[in-house]
């Protein structure tokens, strides 16, 4: 059980108290609310290297959010609280205000980025159809995935990689099924001719450019993970399960086959070892055998999951697949009846601009709005 930790947010000020009136401390930085408000967090809801994510109650509202607490080193800005200012998407986690907080050590001082609650994961609804036994209906597989893809199209528009994604940092509403991205805690704005450090991404998601150890990679390491979480909705589990950095490789050659050396050139232009066993690429049909999936199904995973990082589907494409058409049917309801999420054919500017003619294609007649 965690400690009770009240944090009251003035505009001026902020006022952070554990239990004991002594431990009171005024931090004047952070972003101003409309209103004064006072969160109660009541439990820990994730933690990690990064540090602890909370659950907390609004006292003037009863409203319940997310509070995520970092250390802030006072030498750098926060990269994950820059990128989080300029995100405003339906698919992405929200930034409603932060605030910072003292620590127990003389100027130590903790970031704390308060964000919408989402009651679950990707994760978690994935493991639940697995320990029952069945399968994800194949009508949430492409709502889940389309969202995905659209959230994806948007913070790249921005120039922005996730860097992470995988189900656990994906939040998903049960009540109507709405998919946000969360945890930009490793993304970063990339810069053609800038290198990166390869050693991102968990590894079962880790496109294989990075396992090559490419330092100039794009966006599209992102694709590469989006396609591993939607085979994962399907299978149940991760499709390239790697004990280790090398033998996620070889996970991954199983499926894909043995990359040739031009393959291996366009992932990383610097390799200079090519010596692997040569292994046939493993049908898709049996990959997803014993599973109930459509040749659109299969044709979209097999567009994601190639290794040529430029001729990987890009995630505004993967929307107009056809896979996604029962999305766009007017008749298409939930499983419980109930209509589609609205946002769904919503669009930011920024993907607008992406490609003004995708647009026409992706809104459908029926929705469109009239002027």
């Amino acid at each position: 059980m965690v400690d009770k930790i009240a944090i009251t947010q003035d505009k001026s000020k902020m006022l952070k108290t554990i239990d004991n009136p002594k431990l009171e401390t005024k931090i004047s930085e952070g972003s101003k609310p409309e209103q004064n408000y006072t969160y109660t967090a009541t439990q820990i809801i994730g933690s990690g290297s990064f540090g602890v994510v909370y659950q907390a109650t609004i006292a003037e509202t009863g409203e319940m959010v997310a509070i995520k607490k970092v250390f802030q080193d006072k030498r750098y800005k926060n990269r994950e609280l820059q990128i989080l200012k300029e995100l405003n998407h339906p698919n992405v986690i929200k930034l409603r205000h932060y605030f910072y907080t003292p620590g127990e050590k003389q100027e130590e001082i903790y970031l704390n980025c308060v964000m919408d609650y989402i009651p679950d994961t990707l994760s978690r609804v994935i493991r639940q159809y697995y320990k029952s036994k069945t399968s994800m209906p194949m009508l949430l597989v492409k709502l889940y995935a389309y969202q995905m893809l659209k959230s994806l199209a948007y913070v790249h528009a921005l120039g922005i990689c996730h860097r992470d994604i995988k189900p656990q940092n994906v939040l998903v509403n049960p009540n109507n099924h709405v998919l946000k991205m969360c945890d930009f805690g490793s993304a970063k704005r990339l810069i053609k001719g800038e290198p990166n450090i390869s050693y991102i991404c968990s590894r079962y998601y880790r496109a294989p450019e990075l396992i090559f150890g490419a330092t100039e990679y794009t966006t599209q390491i992102d694709v590469w993970s989006t396609g591993c979480v939607i085979a994962e909705l399907v299978l149940g589990q991760p499709i390239f399960p790697g004990e280790s950095a090398s033998d996620q490789l070889v996970e991954i050659i199983k499926i894909l086959g043995t990359p040739s050396k031009p393959q291996i050139l366009e992932m990383n232009p610097d390799y200079n070892e090519f010596r692997f066993p040569v292994i046939k690429a493993y049908p898709w049909q049996k990959v997803f055998k014993n599973r109930v999936v459509t040749e659109d199904y299969l044709d979209l995973v097999a567009k994601l999951l190639t290794y040529e990082p430029n001729i990987r589907y890009q995630p505004l494409k993967s929307l107009l697949h056809p896979f996604f058409d029962e999305l766009r049917d007017q008749k298409t309801r939930l499983p419980n009846g109930e209509a589609l999420p609205l946002d769904l054919f919503n669009f930011t500017e920024e993907e607008f601009k992406l490609d003004p003619s995708a647009m026409e294609k992706l809104i459908p007649a029926w929705c469109k709005k009239e002027v």
